[in-house]
């Protein structure tokens, strides 16, 4: 076990080298100055997201398919990506995630435009699209969307699946000493309830989740940095120096330099936001909607919410409580991080987690099963579920290295294809936005 660990680590290290961290922040970056800083129209991208009204054709509202990216973004990421992210990137990582959030708020944008442009009608009437039918019908390359597909069925398993119960069977042994089978056993049975229903019935859970398990953790965070006030000021130094250039050895941690802040940080805040992984528009093109534009405002708002605010929440608190020098990683971390606030803390952090996971598991499976119905047609949607509800229990028993480190594999593998999509079809984007948003066709009700 020890050498598929070391294996998969290596694998990881090289797919997350500077060529892809390159690519994906670049995209960031190239879509940011050809749609005119998109970031700009956030505040109308709210407005519109809180509606709840039906706008078109679609199978669950936009507020509904917003609360869906979030809950399956809003994860483990937020919570323990963010610790292993400064664990093994020193402060600076936080940054990084953060301006990961920022720019990513452009592709995330992007890719629901696409999404929604490119999806297609399946015959029992339901919506369906994703970057696999924007790869083949946007660029006439089906053997990418047959790629990105296989890749997004596999890596919903790791990212979407493993990560989360190991993340909360482990945290939930450490606080209260319960098991981590149990643990994943009762996961497996909520999952396996609500997942029966589809995707109304995933979106009606996540509508009413979502905001609650957000509100109740950022509530946390802030309890948190009230009591530690008086040091924020140098964490916040801290983590722009440790940005740009490291960290000296400190205590039992190892030192990082600045190659460590800017990997870690980047594919954390992947695997936070998902901006680029070409995963929350699969959701996106169910949503109803009039023209792509307004989905594409709505589901940027999810990249804002969930790395420029909850990240930017859970990394301040991590680093302005010391305790990342002590050697803790993963849940652990964050739990002593939380143990500023004394009794509450771990209940809250626990909570928050609990919330967090069961929402992504939720969001991911519908991921998961669409790519695979991509693949070998609606046959397979039943099967995918039966071996999604199995996974939960095998993820919450293994271990968190080797969890982490498939999921970043498999993560590089579903962003190449997309990342490549949105470059070559930003003639497009600019199109479309220049038609609904820039020539002040679209009002403040997204009109």
């Amino acid at each position: 076990m020890y050498y598929i660990e070391s294996l998969i680590s290596q694998i990881a290290d090289l797919m997350w080298g500077y060529p892809l961290i390159i690519l994906l922040f670049g995209t960031h970056i190239y879509l940011t100055i050809r749609l005119r800083f998109i970031q700009r129209f956030i505040g109308k991208a709210i407005k519109i997201s809180l509606m709840r009204n039906k706008e078109g054709k679609g199978d669950i509202s936009q507020f509904g398919a917003l609360t869906t990216a979030l809950a399956a973004t809003i994860g483990t990421g937020n919570i323990v990506g963010v610790s292993t992210a400064v664990a093994a990137g020193g402060p600076g990582a936080v940054l990084w995630m953060w301006l990961t959030g920022v720019f990513g708020i452009a592709t995330k944008f992007s890719e629901a435009l696409l999404s929604v442009k490119y999806r297609v009608t399946m015959p029992d009437g339901t919506m369906a699209g994703g970057p696999m039918y924007v790869l083949e019908r946007g660029l006439n390359m089906k053997w990418a969307g047959i790629l990105f597909a296989a890749f997004t069925s596999v890596t919903a398993f790791g990212i979407g699946n493993m990560v989360q119960a190991n993340s909360i069977s482990t945290m939930v042994q450490e606080t209260f000493n319960i098991p981590t089978w149990i643990t994943g056993m009762a996961l497996a049975g909520l999952t396996a309830v609500v997942i029966i229903g589809g995707i109304k019935s995933i979106a009606t859970v996540c509508e009413r989740l979502v905001p609650f398990m957000a509100i109740t953790y950022v509530a946390g965070c802030t309890i948190a940095l009230v009591i530690g006030y008086q040091t924020i000021p140098a964490s916040i130094k801290l983590i722009f120096e440790g940005a740009f250039s490291g960290h000296a050895v400190v205590g039992g941690f190892l030192g990082a330099g600045m190659k460590e802040a800017i990997r870690f940080g980047i594919a954390r805040g992947l695997f936070s936001n998902e901006s680029g992984l070409g995963s929350a528009p699969i959701v996106a093109a169910a949503a109803q909607t009039k023209n792509p534009i307004r989905q594409a405002l709505v589901s940027s708002t999810g990249t804002f919410w969930d790395t420029v605010v909850v990240c930017a929440f859970t990394g301040l608190v991590i680093v302005n409580s010391g305790e990342w020098v002590n050697g803790y990683n993963g849940a652990a971390l964050t739990k002593q991080a939380f143990s500023q606030i004394h009794y509450l803390g771990p209940i809250v952090l626990t909570l928050g987690l609990l919330t967090f996971v069961f929402s992504t598991i939720l969001g991911w499976s519908y991921y998961g099963e669409k790519a695979a119905e991509y693949l070998f047609g609606s046959k397979v949607i039943k099967p995918y579920r039966y071996l999604w509800v199995v996974f939960i229990m095998i993820g919450s028993v293994l271990s968190l290295n080797i969890v982490w480190s498939f999921s970043d594999i498999t993560n590089a593998l579903m962003a190449i294809p997309n990342l490549a999509s949105l470059i070559l079809l930003s003639g497009v984007l600019v199109k479309e936005t220049k038609k609904y948003l820039w020539d002040n066709k679209l009002d403040d009700d997204g009109e």
